[in-house]
């Protein structure tokens, strides 16, 4: 698979978060937040900032799935990308 332009194709991680005062979030209460974090599995022809394998945060309003070989993607734009870890 590869993608085309500045685009780049993401796998989701799971994550639990902490909050101040001890509570746990499930991944059902992070999917509620604005970013998501993911792996980079295939960066695009014209992206050179970010490389496969990379984990980052991105904007998931501006994100959108596929199914491809029956595993579920998350198909980003490099400007969406908010932070790379």
């Amino acid at each position: 698979m590869k993608p085309i332009g500045k685009y780049l194709v993401v796998k989701d991680i799971q994550e639990t978060v902490t909050t101040e005062s001890g509570l746990i979030l499930s991944g059902e209460d992070t999917n509620q937040l604005r970013y998501k974090r993911g792996m980079v599995i295939a960066p695009g022809t014209d992206v050179d900032a970010i490389q496969e394998g990379d984990e980052l945060y991105y904007d998931k309003a501006h994100s959108f799935t596929m199914l491809i070989d029956d595993a579920q993607y998350t198909i980003i734009s490099e400007r969406d990308v908010v932070v790379v870890i």
